[in-house]
């Protein structure tokens, strides 16, 4: 088939999903389309790159603050998101007060801008994880925040995917990058990894739907729609297949394996239980790792050496290097200076640790790493204290932190201007609401 033909067809069958997707009313508004656009530049290309389209894409320029129409873009999109906020009327005081943990590890990382290596640097990247945080509280602000989820998982799979195979299949100078002379299977991102990310976020909202909301969507467009749905669990599946992400693919099927033992009957009817299975699957784990080394075996059957294709010698140098245990190095200031040239003269190009954790040590330290992880914690007993109240919303939301932690221990997914980041805090954060309008006023959430 001809590129171009291809192409036609592919732009068709996007106009055609939004205009189907614009013609319902979701109960979500405009708003939305805020982080669609931040989690699309986010999961794909920043925008100066979407312009040098067909350029050699070197993934240490992501890395960097990158150019200044990019500054420009996310700085507008972050404005627009707190001009949404402002006028939604958020109750700031009672959002800090049931995220407190977070809230503490914002503002120490804020402060840890003060013994960085270059202060103005770590700032400019502490706002933009700030908009992160942002883009999130957009969509739970919404007078109905899972179908705002939803919405925007939707449409950000419907640009992605379907571009996605375009790139790889019909355009390999932009769906396709070379490492040691092999090919890598990109799509519309810029790396395997990151492409990986984007397939698993798409495919765990629609093993959702299929399995949790598929007669709501039957009464709103028919079996077809399902049909689409499946289409694109399929779509996830190639793409996954092409990029060769092991960790993305073992998050899907870790989540795919907890949506399915959800639906039984007994679980279902006794949320806690679900909470009582997964803490006895992680204990169970612990134990036979302690005695058996079972991560071996799961390493090995993903098609990756035990050594994490070089991650634990690169992670033993990492740590070896000169930084203050307790508070780090300083907000994203690791991967700079002399410490990146250490690095490099032993694992060139390589601009993170490959496990979020110890990034996150190395420029935070103990007290960092701490705040974060009894913040997701809390988040997560917030998500499963809803879960009798909305089990399948809440189900989503624990979804997501899990597959977060997971993705982080093999891919630094916790980073400013990060889908993962995004919907890390859709996941966790509570209390985000806004002033109810009253009758015959305009709706602020529009």
């Amino acid at each position: 088939m001809p590129a171009q033909f291809a192409t036609l067809i592919v732009i068709i069958f996007i106009l055609y999903l939004f205009w189907a997707d614009l013609r319902e009313d979701h109960g979500t508004s405009n708003a939305v389309w805020i982080p669609m656009i931040w989690m699309f530049l986010a999961g794909s290309r920043y925008f100066s790159q979407w312009l040098d389209l067909g350029q050699p894409i070197d993934p240490r320029d992501v890395y960097k603050d990158g150019s200044p129409v990019d500054a420009a873009v996310f700085g507008a999109l972050i404005v627009a998101g707190a001009a949404v906020l402002g006028r939604r009327g958020l109750d700031w005081g009672r959002l800090l007060l049931e995220n407190k943990w977070i809230g503490f590890y914002f503002l120490f990382c804020a402060v840890s801008v003060v013994w960085s290596d270059d202060s103005f640097v770590s700032l400019k990247r502490w706002v933009k994880a700030m908009g992160d945080v942002v883009m999130a509280l957009v969509v739970l602000t919404e007078q109905r925040p899972i179908e705002a989820m939803g919405t925007l998982l939707k449409r950000l799979a419907f640009v992605v995917l379907p571009l996605s195979v375009l790139f790889i299949k019909f355009y390999p100078e932009l769906g396709r990058a070379y490492h040691m002379a092999a090919p890598m299977y990109t799509g519309v991102a810029t790396s395997k990894n990151t492409l990986g990310q984007i397939c698993l976020i798409s495919g765990i909202y629609f093993c959702w739907v299929l399995l949790y909301r598929w007669r709501e969507e039957v009464d709103r467009g028919g079996i077809a729609r399902i049909g689409v749905y499946a289409l694109f669990v399929v779509m996830v599946a190639w793409l996954l297949y092409m990029a060769s992400s092991a960790t993305s693919v073992a998050c899907w099927l870790v989540v795919a394996g907890f949506f399915g033992a959800a639906r039984v009957p007994a679980l279902a009817a006794e949320p806690r239980r679900l909470v009582v299975l997964l803490g006895s699957a992680i204990a169970l784990f612990a134990m036979l790792e302690t005695a058996f080394g079972v991560s071996d075996w799961i390493i090995a059957s993903l098609g990756r050496s035990r050594d994490l294709t070089t991650r634990v010698p690169m992670w033993e140098l990492l740590l070896s290097l000169n930084t203050n245990p307790l508070i780090g190095v300083g907000f994203e200031s690791f991967w700079s200076g002399e410490r990146l040239g250490i690095v490099w003269r032993q694992f060139p190009g390589i601009i993170q640790a490959h496990n979020g954790y110890v990034d996150l040590y190395l420029n935070l330290g103990v007290i960092g790493l701490l705040l974060l992880l009894v913040g997701i914690g809390a988040g997560v007993a917030g998500a499963i204290r809803e879960l009798e109240s909305d089990y399948a919303g809440s189900l989503l939301r624990i979804a997501f932190v899990v597959t977060v932690l997971l993705n982080n221990w093999t891919e630094a997914s916790i980073k400013p201007v990060s889908i993962m980041f995004v919907i890390l805090c859709m996941g966790i954060l509570t209390g985000a609401t806004g002033e109810e309008p009253e009758e015959g006023e305009e709706d602020p959430h529009v």
